[in-house]
């Protein structure tokens, strides 16, 4: 392996949105991420010492929908229920997608305001 180059982690994630204010919103409000600021065409948040970037595309090359966000979440099925309340659009609800040892998986996907989809995404004991 090449010791020049090492990737150190990731700085931040950016999401492609054609409604800043929708999204600012969504993000913000809805799901609760923390403000950092706002440039013109770019919004800033924080989810837990990562940095997420709202834009929108520069060029159309790059206007594509984002990748899958997993946003963890103690208690899966009150934050769907919450979610739900503040009429988040979900594909699904809560279910099971993996059990590995005493752990279970458990997901539910939604859609932001660009129809872009991310998932909650919580980890529970199995019961005995």
């Amino acid at each position: 392996m090449n010791s020049e180059f090492q990737i150190k982690g990731i700085g931040q994630i950016s999401i492609r949105v054609h409604d800043m204010e929708a999204a600012t919103r969504f993000y913000q409000d809805t799901l609760g991420l923390n403000l950092l600021f706002q440039i013109p065409n770019m919004t800033f948040l924080e989810c837990n010492g990562l940095q997420m970037v709202l834009s929108i595309a520069e060029d159309p090359r790059f206007d594509h929908p984002s990748s899958v966000f997993y946003f963890q979440v103690d208690n899966i099925h009150a934050s769907y229920e919450t979610l739900v309340g503040r009429n988040v659009h979900f594909l699904d609800k809560p279910h099971k997608v993996a059990e590995m040892g005493q752990t279970a998986t458990w997901m539910t996907f939604f859609q932001d305001p660009d129809k872009n989809v991310h998932a909650l995404m919580s980890e529970v004991p199995v019961s005995q």
